[in-house]
């Protein structure tokens, strides 16, 4: 692919992802960050395997950022333990991820993956409640 076609594909991603943003309630673009982070482990675990260090290394980077992301969007003062607990938890993945890239340490990228999966879960889980709430409507018991 030449350098121009690498900037439409560049363009149309972007202007895809402004989009989705732009029209993404918070939950689901919580969920997207979890999405774009648990990707980039799994293709940063693959680079690991194949030994490639470059990409491995963006790849993280990227999740590194995404975790920051995640931790920024808690609301500690009215989240209570629970926000400062997952606060926490992002900080030591982001820790892990930061291993994981200096040692090529797959088992790491695994953890972080296995932990934020959990908190994905159970985040896609509590949304049709959530988005209840937003609407003004009351959640089903």
């Amino acid at each position: 692919m030449n350098l121009y076609s690498q900037s439409k594909v560049a363009a149309y991603r972007s202007v895809k992802a402004h989009g989705i943003a732009a029209t993404a309630d918070p939950h689901s673009m919580v969920l997207a960050l979890f999405d774009a982070a648990l990707g980039r482990l799994v293709s940063a675990a693959s680079c690991i395997e194949r030994g490639d260090g470059a990409r491995k290394a963006s790849l993280l980077h990227s999740v590194v950022i995404l975790l920051a992301e995640l931790r920024g969007s808690l609301n500690l003062q009215q989240g209570g333990s629970l926000a400062h607990n997952l606060s926490d938890l992002y900080e030591y993945m982001a820790r892990r991820v930061v291993h994981a890239n200096l040692n090529n340490d797959a088992a790491a990228v695994k953890e972080v993956s296995g932990l934020l999966k959990e908190i994905r879960d159970a985040w896609a889980a509590i949304g049709p409640e959530v988005r209840g709430q937003a609407a003004g409507a009351v959640p089903a018991a």
